[in-house]
C-alpha cells in the first residue's frame, strides 16, 4: 500500500530542511516557491513521451528514456550553458560514475519556457537555504522510467541508495502511470533514520540536503501487465562550486 510523503508547508521549509536535510512540496507550495504559474505540467506532458533512450545503462536495462541539460543561476538570472556531458565521480555512483556520459539537450521549447526559468529560480531559492552562493551551477534531468525491459521491471536508481556529490536535489514527480512500487526512501547519511513514500501528486517535488542524506527509488512494475506503465520526474540539481567533471574546475559564467 502506497504511503503518501508528509508535506511541508512552505513557511516551514527552512527549518525543515536545517532540521531533516529534506522536504516534500505540494504543487501549490512548489508553484509559490518558485513565483510563477507553474500547477501541474500543461504544455510541458508530450516532451516525456518523446524522450530518447539512455544509452549508457550498464545493468543492460531498457527501461530509462532520458535527456539532459545545464544552466547557472546567479543574482536570480538564469542562463543556459553549452550542452556538456554529465559526469560523476564512483564514490558517488558507482554503477555509471567515472566517465562522461552524453545525452540529448532538452527541448528547446521547455528551456525557452518562462515557467521554466521560474521553476530553475525557485530551485535557487532552495538551495540558498543550506548555505548562499554567488552562483548555482545546475543540471537537469527528464526521465521516464517504464517497464519494457527484462522482466517487465523499470529502476528508477540502478545504483541503489547514493548520494550526487551535489548541495541539493530536486525530485519533481511529473506522473505516474499504470504503476505500482516506486517507493521514494531518504536517509540520514550518518545513520539508520529515514522515512519512506510514495510520490504521486504531479508537480509534487522532494527536496534534498545530498550532503546529509541518501535517496533511492524502488522498482516499478505494472498494475495491469497487458497495459504500458511509466513512472515520470524531473532532478535538478544545485551545486556552488561548479559542475561536476573529471578534472576538478570551478566554471565561472560570462
Amino acid at each position: 500500500m502506497q504511503s503518501p510523503p508528509p508535506l511541508t508547508a512552505l513557511p516551514d521549509l527552512p527549518s525543515q530542511m536545517q532540521g531533516a536535510g529534506w522536504a516534500v512540496l505540494s504543487a501549490s507550495s512548489l508553484q509559490t516557491l518558485c513565483g510563477t504559474a507553474f500547477s501541474g505540467l500543461g504544455e510541458w506532458l508530450p516532451m516525456w513521451a518523446e524522450l530518447p533512450p539512455d544509452p549508457h545503462l550498464r545493468d543492460g536495462g531498457g527501461y530509462r528514456r532520458r535527456r539532459h541539460g545545464c544552466f547557472t543561476v546567479q543574482a536570480g538570472e538564469v542562463a543556459a550553458v553549452p550542452h556538456r556531458a554529465h559526469w560523476q565521480p564512483v564514490e558517488y555512483n558507482a554503477l555509471h560514475g567515472g566517465f562522461e556520459r552524453w545525452f540529448d539537450p532538452l527541448p528547446t521549447a521547455l528551456v525557452a519556457d518562462p515557467a521554466w526559468q521560474g521553476l530553475l529560480r525557485g530551485l535557487a531559492r532552495a538551495a540558498e537555504l543550506l548555505h548562499p552562493a554567488d552562483c548555482w551551477y545546475g543540471e537537469a534531468h527528464m526521465f521516464r522510467i517504464d517497464t519494457e525491459g527484462v522482466g517487465g521491471i523499470g529502476r528508477p536508481t540502478p545504483e541503489g541508495a547514493h548520494r550526487d556529490g551535489v548541495d541539493l536535489v530536486a525530485v519533481l514527480l511529473v506522473g505516474r502511470h499504470n504503476v505500482k512500487g516506486g517507493e521514494t526512501r531518504v536517509f540520514d547519511a550518518r545513520g539508520p533514520q529515514g522515512m519512506r513514500f510514495t510520490l504521486a501528486e504531479s508537480a509534487s517535488v522532494l527536496l534534498l540536503d545530498d550532503a546529509r542524506v541518501i535517496h533511492e527509488t524502488t522498482p516499478i512494475q505494472p498494475l495491469q501487465p497487458a497495459l504500458p506503465a511509466c513512472r515520470d520526474t524531473l532532478v535538478v540539481t544545485l551545486r556552488a562550486t561548479g559542475f561536476q567533471g573529471p578534472e576538478v574546475t570551478v566554471d565561472t559564467p560570462a
